[in-house]
């Protein structure tokens, strides 16, 4: 089959499209015949390395999958061959404390998929039928894989680890992102008020169309004065922050007191300088988040399928110009997801 991949860690000289092997399904596994593949920056940090991480060479990330059952491994049940599907990004590979209390993303068993094991930048992948879940006969592949990492991380960043509640304020740094558009609408969705920092005046419009109440573009001002500004000098209950070093010390002075800071991600670096005095002063919370549950999954594929968070779709192109395709979400040039279509 063709894949996006690589042999070695490094930036995108080292990715190559060609040949790789077909996968196998093992027992409780599903081989599925992908229609459509969304980009995500973890597929970047992936392709650089990091200590520790242990891929088999050669590698494919691509971790929102859309596409059909061609194959069913021995053990599974309640799937046939043909069915449209997407896949659950997110595998448990033991049972522990947290899988028992339903906290199956803090586990060090919990893998992702196309960060791990092998994903979905291919013309067929291999999962765990448990991580299967159907999807609407209308629905469109690319419109279905879209959405998915994103909106999981989204979710349980905001829901479950902030804790978010209706009439409460949520700054977004940064629009252009996959996990940001969706946060956007489920803060909008949870009955926040969004503040959104955008890098340039079409992000902007675009934040508005997806129900930002306020807009801040950071090329015209100094954002976290103006977030002060914009709510009386108290500052916004909940930051979504998935810049890091370069926004950090900004999203503690736009939090207000008693606020919470969400960190998913690490755009512009993972080391950052943070003045203390903010943490203790303020009584900020520092949250992390990864991803989610498997019942996080189905309630936000619930959502989508209801149509109540929609997709953001910056471009779907072949599988073939993947290499490329990488190249404009590196650059920072898009907003919402880039797709592959094998």
């Amino acid at each position: 089959m063709k894949a996006v991949f690589f042999e070695t860690h490094g930036e995108l000289d080292v990715l190559r499209y060609g040949t790789v092997a077909d996968p196998v399904a093992a027992a409780g596994q599903a081989v599925v015949r992908v229609k459509a593949c969304a980009l995500n920056y973890l597929d970047i940090w992936v392709r650089r390395g990091w200590p520790g991480l242990k891929l088999e060479m050669p590698h494919w990330c691509g971790a929102d999958v859309a596409g059909e059952i061609c194959e069913l491994g021995p053990g599974v049940a309640g799937w046939a061959v043909g069915q449209r599907v997407v896949i659950d990004p997110g595998i448990s590979r033991l049972e522990d404390e947290f899988t028992r209390r339903g906290e199956a993303s803090v586990s060090p068993g919990y893998h992702v998929l196309g960060e791990h094991s092998r994903g979905g930048a291919a013309e067929y992948v291999a999962v765990p039928a448990a991580n299967l879940a159907a999807m609407p006969a209308g629905l469109d592949f690319a419109a279905a894989a879209a959405p998915l990492l994103v909106s999981l991380t989204a979710w349980r960043m905001l829901i479950q680890r902030a804790g978010l509640k209706p009439a409460e304020t949520v700054l977004v740094v940064g629009a252009g992102g996959g996990v940001n558009s969706m946060a956007i609408q489920i803060a909008k969705l949870a009955g926040a008020t969004v503040l959104v920092v955008t890098g340039s005046a079409e992000k902007s419009v675009k934040a508005r169309e997806l129900g930002a109440d306020m807009v801040i573009d950071r090329s015209q001002t100094d954002w976290p004065r103006e977030v002060l500004k914009l709510t009386g000098k108290r500052g916004v209950d909940v930051v979504v922050d998935n810049v890091g070093r370069a926004t950090l010390t900004g999203s503690m002075q736009a939090v207000a007191r008693g606020g919470r800071i969400v960190i998913v991600g690490n755009t512009s670096g993972p080391r950052a300088e943070i003045d203390i005095r903010f943490i203790f002063g303020k009584q900020i919370s520092l949250i992390g988040s990864t991803m989610g549950s498997h019942q996080d999954f189905h309630v936000v594929t619930n959502l989508l399928w209801k149509q109540k968070l929609k997709p953001v779709i910056d471009c779907v192109v072949p599988l073939s110009d993947g290499i490329e395709a990488y190249r404009r979400m590196e650059a920072g040039e898009h907003f919402g997801k880039i797709l592959l279509q094998p």
